[in-house]
C-alpha cells in the first residue's frame, strides 16, 4: 500500500488489480489495465475490503490526465495555516485505517473471521500494536514485560532511546535497518518515521501512568483502550475540523452518516470507500512542503522532501546507516504550535515554524518525481509520468473508474447531502490553484463535465480557503465516523467518554498528546537546541 502496486477488493465486483509500474513490474511508460476476478484463488488470504458509494464514471483521456497533473506539479504554491505536523499525521492516520493485522501472523493459522477483521478500515492503532503481545509473531514489537512498545536509538548515546524507531538489528545491510514496527510504510520518510516514535512513546508513557493496583494481566489493555481513544478524540476534535469545514464534521458525529454505510450494524466488520481511499484522503499530497526547517542543524529550509525520504529505511535508507543520525531527529516545537496548548516556552519564532501548504491542486515540485523507494519503481526513468504523484493518483482513479465529481455531488443530494456543485467555471479556473491552459478546448470541456474526483474535491478546498468542503468534507468525516464506529474502543460507541490527558475534560489536541508522551520537557521535544 505504498505509492506502487495496489489491489482493491471491491464488494460486489471483486479484485480489481490497480498496478501502476513499480512493484506490478509494468512498463515504465504504460499504465495497465484493470483486472478483476469475482472471487479468489483457494487458499490465498482475504484482501482488504472496499466498498463503492458512487457509480462508476466516465474517465478522461490519457493525455487529458497526464496535461492535468503536469500543470499540478508547481512550485510557489501558498501556504496554510495548519500546522505542518498535521500533513504527517495525515499519513499516520491513513496508514492506521488500511493496517494489514494479519500480515505479522502469516504462518500460523488465522481464521477467515480473524482475517476479515484484521483487513478492514478502524481507527484503532494496529499500525502501532500489530496483534497484540498477545500474539507471538507480534510479541517482537514489545518489550519483556509485554506491556511497554519497544523503543529505537539514535546512531549516537545522546539524545539516546526512543528518538528512532526500534530497528532489526545493529548491522549496516538493508534488514538491520528494517523498522520493528507493524507497518513498514510508516518508515517512508522521516516524518511520518518520527510521528510513529512519538505515538510509541505516548503509549509507553501511558503504560506508565496506570494505577500500580491494576492487574498485570489488564495492563497492556487498559492501555491501548486509553490511548487509542485519546487518539479519536483527537482526531475528531483537533485533526478534522483543520481539514474540513468544521459544520461539516459536528454534523456527521451529532447527526450520523447518510452516505457511508448510514444503516451499518455499528459492530460490523467496516469497508473503505474507495472514493475516500483513492480521491478524498489523498488530500495530503498537496499539504506535503518541498523543504522544512527542521531543526536548528537543518534550518532556514534545510530539512527538504528529498533528505526526509533519504533518512528513512524504506526510502533512502538512513542515508546509508544502521540507525538514524541524531541530528535528524526533529523539532516538534516547528511542526505544531504549542501556543494553543499555554506553553509559550515552546512557541519558535514564526520564520522556523513550519505550516502546512494550502490544500488545492497544485503539489510541490518534488511530487513530480518521486524518489524509487517509495513506490518500488526500480528502472524508471526520471522523466517518466509514473514518477509524477498526480498522475499516479489520477490514473489509479482511472482504473478504478471512479465516479466523477459531478456523480458524486448528486450522490450526495440524492442522499439528503446539502451540496453547492462546482460551476464549469470554477473547476477550471479555480482560484490560485494549477493553471490549464495547456488543455484544448475540448479537453476542457471533458474536464469540466466529467471532472477527476480527486481533483474536484481538491478544487472544492482550493475555492474554501483550503479547507475540504462539500463532497469531499462529508466522505473524510463520514469515512473516519465509521472507522472510529467500528473500531474494537470507541468513542463513537462510549459516548459518555471524556480524555483525562488533557487540560480539560473536553479538550486533547496533538500538542497534548505530545506534551504528555514528551513529559512536557523542551529537551526531549527538542534534543538538538
Amino acid at each position: 500500500m505504498q505509492h506502487g502496486a495496489e489491489s482493491f477488493y471491491i464488494e460486489g465486483e471483486g479484485l480489481v488489480d490497480a498496478s501502476l509500474g513499480g512493484r506490478s513490474g509494468g512498463e515504465p511508460d504504460r499504465v495497465d489495465e484493470p483486472t478483476a476476478a469475482a472471487s479468489q484463488a483457494a487458499g490465498d488470504p482475504a484482501p482488504f475490503r472496499f466498498s463503492r458509494i458512487g457509480p462508476k464514471g466516465r474517465q478522461l483521456s490519457d493525455q487529458n490526465r497526464l496535461k492535468i497533473a503536469t500543470a499540478m506539479i508547481r512550485e510557489g504554491k501558498a501556504r496554510s495555516g495548519i500546522p505542518a505536523g498535521f500533513t504527517y499525521l495525515g499519513q499516520f492516520v491513513d496508514h492506521d485505517l488500511t493496517a494489514d493485522r494479519t500480515r505479522v501472523e502469516l504462518g500460523e493459522h488465522v481464521s477467515p473471521g480473524e482475517l476479515l477483521q484484521g483487513r478492514s478500515p478502524k481507527l484503532d492503532l494496529d499500525s502501532l500494536y500489530g496483534a497484540g503481545p498477545g500474539d507471538e509473531e507480534s510479541q517482537r514489537f514489545y518489550s519483556e514485560d509485554g506491556v511497554h512498545l519497544k523503543v529505537g536509538r539514535t546512531l549516537e548515546a545522546d539524545p539516546g532511546a526512543g528518538f528512532d524507531l526500534p530497528r532489526i538489528g545493529t548491522g549496516t545491510n538493508r534488514q538491520a535497518r528494517t523498522a520493528n514496527v507493524p507497518d513498514l510504510r510508516n518508515d517512508e520518510n522521516l516524518a511520518v518515521a518520527q510521528t510513529h516514535a512519538a505515538f510509541i512513546r505516548f503509549h509507553n508513557r501511558v503504560v506508565d501512568d496506570l494505577p500500580a493496583d491494576v492487574p498485570e494481566h489488564q495492563r497492556f489493555r487498559r492501555a491501548r483502550r486509553r490511548v487509542v481513544k485519546h487518539y479519536q478524540w483527537m482526531l475528531r476534535t483537533d485533526y478534522l475540523p483543520r481539514i474540513l469545514e468544521p459544520a461539516v464534521v459536528d454534523d456527521v458525529f451529532s447527526n450520523g452518516r447518510k452516505v457511508v454505510a448510514p444503516h451499518a450494524d455499528p459492530l460490523e466488520v467496516p469497508t473503505m470507500p474507495v472514493e475516500f481511499s483513492v480521491a478524498a484522503f489523498r488530500l495530503g499530497h498537496s499539504m506535503i512542503r518541498s523543504a522544512y526547517n527542521w531543526s536548528a542543524v537543518f534550518d532556514a529550509g534545510a530539512g527538504t522532501l528529498d533528505f526526509l525520504f533519504e533518512f528513512s529505511a524504506t526510502s533512502g535508507p538512513l542515508g546509508g546507516n544502521e540507525r538514524l543520525i541524531g541530528i535528524w531527529v526533529i523539532d516538534w516545537r516547528r511542526m505544531y504550535d504549542f501556543g494553543e496548548a499555554g506553553r509559550p516556552d515552546l512557541v519558535v519564532p514564526a520564520n522556523k515554524s513550519n505550516t502546512a501548504m494550502r490544500i488545492d491542486t497544485r503539489l510541490v515540485d518534488p511530487l513530480g518525481h518521486l524518489p524509487k523507494g517509495a513506490f518500488g519503481g526500480r528502472g524508471i526513468p526520471a522523466s517518466a509520468p509514473l514518477r509524477n504523484l498526480a498522475f499516479r493518483n489520477l490514473a489509479r482513479a482511472q482504473m478504478l473508474q471512479l465516479a466523477t465529481g459531478q456523480q458524486m455531488a448528486d450522490k450526495l443530494t440524492a442522499r439528503g447531502v446539502t451540496v453547492t456543485p462546482l460551476t464549469p467555471h470554477m473547476i477550471i479556473e479555480g482560484d490560485g490553484g494549477a493553471i490549464l491552459d495547456e488543455l484544448t478546448d475540448i479537453e476542457r470541456q471533458n474536464l469540466a463535465e466529467h471532472t477527476p474526483l480527486w481533483f474536484y474535491i481538491l478544487r472544492e478546498a482550493e475555492l474554501n480557503g483550503g479547507r475540504l468542503t462539500g463532497v469531499g468534507a462529508r466522505l473524510v468525516a463520514e469515512t473516519f465516523h465509521r472507522a472510529i464506529e467500528g473500531s474494537r474502543f470507541s468513542i463513537v460507541r462510549d459516548h459518555d467518554w471524556r480524555p483525562t490527558l488533557g487540560p480539560d475534560d473536553s479538550t486533547f489536541r496533538m500538542v497534548d498528546l505530545l506534551l504528555f508522551a514528551f513529559d512536557g520537557r523542551k529537551k526531549l521535544l527538542n534534543p538538538n537546541g
